[in-house]
């Protein structure tokens, strides 16, 4: 029994050491744990391009998010409009995906009432992005409607169209983003990746591909890595996010991201990766550095 007892205790040590070094020397660290040790610096490894959505940290001051990201050594804050990417820009960083006010995931291509108005606003966003050297623009393809899947691809092609062509000639990569039609998004055409795909290989320009959520796939497809070796040619970005509850990409959830963001580094990819967790903790910015650490592989 007393040795059952030690047997026992000498695993868990044994498996607590483990955890520590990580695969890939990346370890989840535990909540309690992190929060109380933040120190921003970080020493990373180079391999990744990191990048933070904006939106999961409001209402947190955007200044402070571009202090932390400097800190972390984190390259762009990206989904914003040209106001606040201008501001990051002067920061030092970059913008690795533009936005703007009239984008809209739920009004998106796939209906062609809507095709002239987002036509004259992506033109505009399209260029002051191209201006400020910026690398994607997003897009979405809206809620199918009744829309069949179809119509919303050749109704997609229609309208992105001229605006594929503007940014060919802008050097503007246009992205339209995977989205989850279970949770989040409901009613979401572009909600499965052989989707996706189909409307890239539709309108065969090197400037239009898939934004990859990592956290929507999941849900809807799983199988996330086959998924990214098998389509990584149509992919020009990934975000990231726990699955479910989209927070932190620790322990708490189901996705060891090691070795998806290893998987994607594999296929020779050499974007951003945008963290788009909303944190839970009460120190966001440690939450931030805690999946920054967990995908510097």
């Amino acid at each position: 029994m007393q040795q059952s007892q030690e047997r026992r205790s000498a695993l868990k040590k044994i498996a607590l050491g483990a955890a520590a070094v990580g695969s890939g020397s990346v370890a989840y660290a535990s909540n309690e744990l992190e929060q109380s040790s933040y120190k921003p610096k970080l020493m990373l490894k180079g391999n990744v391009n990191h990048s933070v959505c904006r939106w999961c940290y409001n209402p947190m001051p955007l200044e402070e998010l571009i202090e932390g990201s400097q800190e972390l050594g984190l390259k762009s804050i990206e989904i914003l409009g040209p106001d606040d990417w201008k501001q990051v820009q002067k920061a030092g960083l970059t913008c690795a995906v533009a936005t703007d006010s009239f984008v809209s995931i739920e009004n998106g291509f796939n209906e062609p009432a809507n095709h002239d108005k987002l036509r004259k606003g992506y033109q505009g966003l399209i260029n002051q992005a191209a201006d400020d050297g910026l690398p994607n623009v997003i897009c979405f393809s809206g809620n199918r409607r009744d829309i069949s899947d179809e119509q919303g691809l050749e109704q997609c092609a229609i309208g992105l169209e001229p605006l594929v062509k503007l940014a060919e000639q802008r050097n503007i990569m246009l992205i339209m983003e995977l989205l989850n039609s279970k949770v989040n998004h409901k009613d979401y055409q572009c909600d499965k990746t052989p989707w996706g795909v189909k409307l890239v290989e539709k309108i065969g320009s090197p400037n239009f591909k898939l934004l990859y959520d990592i956290y929507h796939m999941q849900i809807m497809e799983g199988d996330v890595i086959a998924t990214i070796q098998a389509y990584h040619e149509h992919i020009a970005h990934y975000h990231t996010g726990g699955v479910p509850g989209r927070h932190e990409i620790n322990e708490t959830q189901e996705l060891y991201y090691p070795a998806i963001i290893k998987a994607v580094l594999e296929t020779g990819y050499t974007g951003y990766l945008g963290q788009e967790f909303v944190p839970t903790w009460e120190d966001k910015l440690a939450a931030l550095k805690q999946g920054v650490e967990i995908c510097d592989v």
